[in-house]
């Protein structure tokens, strides 16, 4: 009969998680992460693999932790523009709790990837895709309920936010005001009113 695990395997990636964003992926050692972790090396090895498989496991746990927790909660808004500004928001109060800059593991991560690592990259792409999915879909569902301008190219917009969103994750890590984040996502947003002109037409 094979031994029972006497470790968290969940707690074991959380804390896994929490090692790679202090120190990044090249940085992290696999004895840093077997004493962050609470194993030997072996237990490590024998139980989730080298560092990269380990790195993609951790990355899984923080999407399902936080990306998409974050997008499935935010989906169930009765109002899709709501959602759009509560995902920004959130980003905001996010950061400026974070002390330690640590920012978001998957966006840190994409700008540290090895360029020949395709699958890795390809990894994190997908994740990124879904916050550029979730603001399409929220914009396409707030067009069609009359809450933004009607002839704001959804697709268009939904990049513009995720760049923002990309620039703001960024800039939360150099300096973390309120004041310099809010006027980040403040000209997106204003995008958004009905009341305005819209520059991001099809």
């Amino acid at each position: 009969m094979a031994r029972p695990r006497e470790f968290d395997e969940a707690e074991a990636l959380d804390a896994a998680v929490a090692c790679f964003a202090r120190r990044g992926l090249e940085a992290t050692s696999i004895r840093d992460l077997a004493s962050e972790m609470g194993l030997n090396c072996q237990s490590l090895y024998n139980t989730f693999g080298d560092k990269r498989a380990l790195f993609i496991r951790a990355l899984e746990r923080y999407a399902m932790r936080f990306l998409h927790e974050r997008i499935q909660r935010l989906e169930r808004l009765p109002s899709a523009k709501a959602a759009v500004h509560a995902y920004l928001g959130e980003v905001i109060e996010r950061s400026l709790a974070d002390p330690d800059r640590r920012g978001c593991l998957i966006i840190n991560s994409a700008l540290e990837v090895p360029p020949a690592d395709a699958e890795l990259r390809a990894t994190i792409a997908a994740y990124l895709g879904d916050i550029e999915r979730f603001f399409l879909k929220r914009l396409e569902c707030a067009q069609a309920a009359g809450e933004i301008p009607a002839d704001l190219s959804p697709p268009d917009t939904a990049r513009l936010l995720f760049g923002v969103l990309l620039g703001l994750r960024v800039a939360a890590r150099i300096r973390p005001e309120r004041a310099l984040l809010e006027d980040i996502v403040r000209p997106a947003l204003a995008l958004l009113d009905p009341s305005n002109t819209p520059s991001m037409k099809g």
